[in-house]
């Protein structure tokens, strides 16, 4: 038999060599005894759980398992020890490995028994997978998704944009395992880039606000410009764009870049950076596009908020500012009544001083009632008489008489393509034009363009088709006014305030803060929608969203118009108002005009009244009359009696028409408070030419 045995046979059995063996192999290999100690170890055991040699010696092989398993792994390792067999462990399942600094690394672990050759003893040979391709990847992958699961939740949670937009940037950083990110949002503009937040080599406030040019010769310009992901695998040999010197000077050398989008436009870009060249691949950008749309939607969820609120602030500014109006047309009532009274009064006549101080007051109340009437206009209870206005050839006629008044150093153009008429009040249509005109004239006291512009509308973007009401594919329905100026434009803090009556950024004596929100309420009782857009010293840019003529029902609140003619003498006319002063200041109107006037405080009076004979010529009331029944249902009812009677409504608050379940009747005539005796006479005389 030795003499059959090969040159070799005596290499094999030296022990030296299967020392060296079990040192060279390239999986950790641990020699465990029945007791589950270990008794020896290769060096790769070493490297892999990061125990010395002489520390591994004598421990117990459950050191090295997780805590939680520990109890599962003791009763395993028991059983094993009853029927051991040759086996390998980890491929159907994950494996970890408790490491010496508590850290855990996934492997796969095949034993082999010993007990063949009479030797109590276990071989465990533990492979260290983490390192895999494939395992690598998918550990990444783990990690991206429970990095978009944690900032998910903290997206649903947060309130606070900006605390997210921080904590977006910081996980755009730890998720790639990069040096830094930022994000950079675009400002209003869109010419500039802002950074709105930064992580790692980017952190800190030092980082945060900075302006960056939007240009495609630029690393974030570029990004915008390409419309999708942007890798930069080697700064230093890119061509596309010239990299940024910040990112130069904390020594990035790669980068990945991703538009942020938002209903279909770009908003801003989401970037990392790295300080080793880094092939980002398909999973990294799929990470970074996740939480782009994470604060994409974050954004639009703030903004919504914010619109709301603002809405809803200004829908309680214009409920308190109508019923301040409502008040103030009350006693302007009185007051402008008793003024004409005085003037009228013999004494008086004959003195010229006092006749100069009359004028004065009644100049005084026409201006007080002017601004109750912007009160009224911005809380959407002004009368409107919409109807067919063809945009274009208002704009050309205004265009024309301002060239003619304002400053010659700015420059007047209109784009009319596409103009389409719309639906609205002609009269406060022009007015709220040349309102806005006005105001970009001052924005522009060096000089500069303003642009007049209408076309009709296509598809509506979601947020104006939800706050119109409105099918946004409809296209056509809706025509878009627009008024631009290249002035100084407006800050955020300004912007955010701009519709609130009395606000206002001019000095004193320049403005009463009234004129945009004049525009807002016009607009949005037009069943319409006000966008505003600027920025410091990119200029402003306002735009009316009216209805299409055809395409709308005219909004409520509208009075038809006639022509007046003379009160017959002697007119039986049934005063109902529940303000004794009011009432006193019509009734001497009345009279002084010839009409016999009977009066009442509550409409219950009035009805009885109206039964007795003889019935009146005119009923004349005031909507709001207190407890009880409105002017308007007073006026239904007096209508059922005497389908012919003429009815006169009054009111310092004119949306009172729209109280109850049903509109008023068309062929109502209305006269807003306060007025004067002549006002009086010719809305007496239309009332009765519509039932003459």
């Amino acid at each position: 038999m030795n003499e059959a045995a090969g040159p070799g046979d005596g290499a094999l059995g030296d022990p030296s060599l299967y020392r060296s063996l079990f040192a060279a192999y390239p999986d950790a290999l641990l020699l465990v005894d029945g007791a589950g100690t270990i008794v020896l170890s290769n060096p790769e055991a070493s490297r892999l759980l990061g125990y010395s040699a002489d520390e591994l010696r004598g421990l117990p092989v459950d050191a090295l398992v997780p805590d939680a398993i520990r109890p599962a792994h003791a009763a395993y390792r028991g059983a094993y020890g009853q029927a051991p067999r040759a086996r390998a462990m980890g491929t159907q399942m994950d494996l970890v490995a408790r490491r010496r600094d508590g850290s855990e690394v996934m492997v796969e672990i095949a034993l082999s028994p010993l007990h063949g050759q009479g030797l109590p003893y276990v071989v465990a040979a533990v492979r260290g997978i983490g390192a895999y391709p494939r395992v690598k990847q998918a550990l990444q992958r783990a990690r991206y998704s429970e990095c978009l699961a944690q900032v998910g939740r903290m997206a649903v949670d947060s309130r606070d944009p900006k605390v997210l937009v921080q904590r977006l940037a910081e996980a755009g950083a730890e998720g790639l395992q990069a040096d830094g990110a930022e994000i950079a949002l675009l400002e209003p503009d869109r010419l500039e880039l802002r950074i709105a937040s930064g992580a790692g080599l980017f952190g800190g406030p030092g980082s945060v606000g900075r302006r960056l040019p939007n240009r495609p010769d630029t690393a974030l310009g570029f990004v915008l410009a390409a419309g999708g992901p942007v890798v930069m695998p080697d700064l230093g040999a890119e061509r596309r764009f010239a990299p940024p010197p910040e990112w130069l000077a904390q020594g990035v050398a790669a980068a990945l870049a991703v538009p942020v989008s938002d209903r279909g436009q770009f908003i801003g870009v989401l970037a990392v950076q790295a300080r080793a060249a880094t092939a980002f691949g398909d999973d990294e950008v799929r990470f970074l596009q996740s939480l782009a749309n994470l604060l994409a939607t974050s954004l639009q969820r703030a903004q919504s908020e914010e619109d709301l609120s603002h809405a809803q602030r200004l829908e309680s500014v214009g409920q308190l500012t109508g019923g301040i109006a409502h008040d103030f047309n009350n006693l302007l009532t009185i007051i402008q009544g008793n003024n004409q009274v005085l003037a009228d009064h013999a004494p008086i006549q004959g003195d010229a001083h006092a006749q100069q101080l009359l004028a004065a007051a009644a100049r005084a109340t026409r201006r007080a009632a002017e601004l109750t009437g912007k009160l009224l206009a911005f809380s959407r209870r002004q009368v409107l008489s919409p109807a067919r206005v063809d945009v274009g050839a208002m704009l050309v006629s205004l265009a024309d008489m301002l060239r003619r008044t304002i400053e010659q150093n700015i420059r007047i153009e209109l784009d009319l393509a596409g103009a389409a008429p719309c639906l609205a009040d002609p009269v406060q249509l022009e007015s709220a034009l040349l309102n806005l005109a006005i105001n970009a004239r001052d924005a522009m006291p060096s000089g500069g363009r303003l642009v007049f512009s209408c076309h009709a509308l296509g598809e509506l973007p979601a947020d104006l088709a939800e706050e119109l009401g409105a099918d946004p594919a409809r296209a056509g329905a809706w025509v878009a006014i627009g008024v631009a100026d290249t002035g100084i434009g407006m800050a955020e803090a300004v912007r955010e305030r701009a519709f609130e009556p009395f606000y206002t950024t001019k000095p004193p004596g320049r403005g009463t803060g009234l004129g945009l929100s004049t525009v807002y309420g016009f607009v949005k009782q037009s069943r319409g929608a006000v966008r505003l857009r600027s920025a410091p010293g990119a200029g402003t840019t306002l735009t009316l969203v009216l209805p299409r003529y055809g395409e709308a029902p005219a909004p409520a609140g509208a009075f038809p118009a006639a022509g007046a003619a003379p009160l017959p003498r002697g007119l039986r006319v049934l005063l109902v108002e529940d303000e004794a002063e009011v009432r006193a200041v019509v009734r001497s109107h009345l009279q002084a005009l010839g009409c016999e006037v009977s009066e009442c405080a509550q409409a219950e009076q009035a009805l009885a009244r109206l039964a007795q004979a003889p019935g009146p010529d005119l009923l004349l009331s005031d909507v709001a009359l207190g407890a009880g029944l409105r002017g308007t249902e007073l006026a239904r009812r007096a209508r059922s009696r005497r389908p012919a009677l003429p009815v006169l409504l009054m009111s310092g608050f004119s949306s009172d028409m729209l109280g109850g379940d049903d509109p008023p009747p068309a062929t109502l005539e209305l006269l807003r408070k306060p007025f004067d005796r002549e006002q009086l006479a010719a809305a007496l005389a239309r009332a009765l030419t519509h039932h003459g």
